[in-house]
C-alpha cells in the first residue's frame, strides 16, 4: 500500500494554513506540520520526512524564496516545494524556480485543484501553467552569447531530446507534446526522463530553467 502523501504548510496567515490543512486532510493527504515563517519551515523539513512543502512567498523574517534555497542546499533529500502567493506576480515566478521550487500556485486555487496539484508535484511534474512559462520566456534576459553555452550544457541531448526540451519549456504537457511530435505519451515520458537524467535535473521545473539559461528557448523562438 502506498504511504500517504506528507505535506508541510508554511504561511504567515493562520486562516490560509488552517484552510489548506483541512482541504488536504479531507483529500487523504497527511499534513505533518504548519508553520508561519521561513526559519520554521527549514527546521520542520529537517525534522520531518515530508514529500511536499506548500511555501508562501512573502513571510516575515526569512521569506519563502530564501527558505526554499536553503532547503534545497542543506537538506540531503529535499522535498518538492510549491510556492504560494496571493498575486500572480511575474517577478516571483522565475525567482521561485531558480530557488529550486517545483511549482507556483495562487492561493485562490480551488480545493480539488489544490489536492491534485500536490499529488502531481510529488511525481516529479512541474506546476507551471502555459501562461506563466510564456511570460517567463518573454521577460527572460537574452543575449547573443547565450547560444555559446549550448554545446556545453546541452551536449548530452540528442536532436529529438532538444526538441522535446524546447516544447517542454514552452509549457506543453506530456499529452500536448505527444500530439505535437506524433508520439505516444509513453515515448514522451521516456524522452523527458532521459533529459532529466542526462542533465542531472530533479524535475521539469529545473529543465525549464536550463532551457532558458542556455538560450535554447528565447522570445524569438517562442
Amino acid at each position: 500500500m502506498t504511504e500517504p502523501l506528507r505535506v508541510l504548510i508554511a504561511d504567515d496567515q493562520t486562516l490560509v494554513r488552517t484552510g489548506f490543512g483541512m482541504i488536504l486532510t479531507a483529500s487523504g493527504i497527511n499534513v505533518v506540520a504548519e508553520v508561519s515563517d521561513g526559519d520554521q519551515a527549514i527546521e520542520a523539513v529537517r525534522r520531518t520526512n515530508v514529500d511536499v512543502v506548500l511555501m508562501d512567498v512573502q513571510m516575515p523574517g526569512t521569506d519563502g524564496l530564501e527558505a526554499t534555497r536553503r532547503i534545497m542546499a542543506e537538506v540531503p533529500e529535499p522535498p518538492r516545494v510549491v510556492m504560494l502567493t496571493t498575486f500572480d506576480l511575474d517577478r516571483y515566478v522565475y525567482a521561485a524556480l531558480a530557488a529550486g521550487a517545483s511549482g507556483f500556485l495562487l492561493k485562490d486555487i480551488s480545493p480539488e485543484h489544490l489536492a491534485a496539484a500536490v499529488r502531481l508535484v510529488r511525481t516529479g511534474d512541474a506546476l507551471l501553467a502555459p501562461s506563466i512559462t510564456r511570460r517567463l520566456v518573454e521577460r527572460f534576459a537574452t543575449g547573443a552569447d547565450r547560444d555559446a553555452k549550448l554545446h556545453r550544457d546541452l551536449a548530452p541531448l540528442t536532436a529529438r531530446e532538444l526538441e522535446v526540451l524546447r516544447l517542454l519549456a514552452r509549457g506543453l504537457t506530456n499529452a500536448e507534446l505527444a500530439g505535437h511530435l506524433h508520439l505516444s505519451e509513453a515515448t514522451v515520458k521516456t524522452h523527458v526522463a532521459r533529459i532529466l537524467s542526462k542533465l542531472d535535473l530533479r524535475d521539469r521545473a529545473q529543465a525549464i530553467i536550463v532551457a532558458y539559461e542556455t538560450g535554447l528557448i528565447t522570445p524569438s523562438t517562442h
